[in-house]
């Protein structure tokens, strides 16, 4: 057993514990009950579960989730609407954030597949300095799309 102050008590019988812990004012918690014998503590149990919850909080606070965030572009994108939506592909890197591309195609485009490989490379080329291909672009459908994912800093 161990008192309110963390001192050993050594065995004690678990009427005297609980005797005890009255005498204290304090409750009677059972630390480690597979050992041989139970460990049981004298603490104040409502301030330790404030305690716990205040761990369990500040733990939280510095968590970051990541997010996939998604950007749409079309084969035939212009150079600047490309860079536009680059910067905004490395501001959710720089977050973060994983980053999914996905390029469109409509109508006759479909036939030109061959020119979405040049568009991602760029994609790549920009976004080298923050991010790694996790996903390699694949075509599903009318849609090519790759995942990027942000360098991890070490």
């Amino acid at each position: 057993m161990i008192g309110p102050n963390s001192e050993q008590l050594g065995v004690v019988n678990i009427n005297r514990a609980l005797e005890l812990a009255t005498e204290y004012g304090l409750d009677l918690i059972e630390v480690a009950p597979t050992a041989a014998p139970p460990v049981c503590r004298i603490i104040d149990f409502s301030k330790y579960k404030y305690d716990q919850q205040k761990k369990e909080r500040k733990v939280k606070k510095h968590q970051h989730v990541t997010h996939l965030k998604q950007i749409r572009i079309k084969p035939h994108i212009d150079d600047h609407d490309l860079e536009t939506k680059m910067r905004q592909a490395i501001a959710f890197l720089t977050k973060k954030d994983k980053v999914k591309i996905n390029m469109m195609f409509q109508g006759r485009e479909m036939s030109f597949r061959d020119q979405w490989k040049a568009v991602l490379e760029k994609v790549v080329a920009a976004t080298a300095e923050f991010a790694i291909v996790e996903k390699a672009p694949i075509a599903e459908g009318r849609i090519v799309s790759m995942v990027l994912s942000p360098k991890s800093e070490k």
